[in-house]
């Protein structure tokens, strides 16, 4: 039965999927699942995201849309090739505006920089960051629909599935 084969292992593996845009750019995605989409996110993010990012609390990105452009921009960069799905949803990170702010998050759908005092809940699933965000030992969260990243100052990650137990 020569043309009968199927696969046993891994029949969800990486699928990948091409799409080509309008004009010269051309956009490779993977729909990764499970370990392969973990490994993905577990990888240490680039110097340029991670200077992109830290921008987040400076140069009025609060009032300046173009800012915030930027910074969705290189969100959008780092994570190019994977599936809009599959990115994350917002990112949290200590503010230093001072008391009564704690927190200040970047909500990719909404394009929204926010700064929130304390006791003010976070929207979207991005209060589970909340805490982890105000540790000395991460730069910033991004916040995941299953998991969360707990990225350090240089790009490492601790992943976490669902916001419990950094590792």
């Amino acid at each position: 039965m020569e043309g009968l084969r199927r696969p046993i292992l891994n029949t969800q593996a990486n699928k990948v999927n091409l799409s080509a845009r309008t004009g010269q750019d051309v956009r490779i995605t993977q729909e990764l699942n499970g370990p392969a989409l973990e490994k993905r996110l577990k990888q240490k993010r680039s110097k340029a995201y991670m200077e992109a990012m830290v921008q987040l609390d400076a140069h009025g990105a609060i009032c300046d849309n173009s800012k915030v452009q930027e910074l969705v921009g290189a969100m959008q960069k780092e994570f190019a090739d994977l599936k809009p799905i599959q990115q994350f949803i917002g990112l949290v990170a200590k503010c230093n505006l001072g008391f009564p702010y704690e927190v200040h998050t970047l909500d990719i759908v909404g394009d929204i920089v926010d700064h929130y005092k304390k006791g003010r809940t976070l929207p979207d699933g991005l209060e589970k960051a909340r805490i982890l965000a105000q540790h000395p030992s991460y730069a910033f969260i991004e916040v995941y629909t299953n998991c969360i990243c707990a990225v350090s100052d240089d790009g490492t990650v601790s992943y976490t599935r669902g916001g419990d137990n950094v590792r």
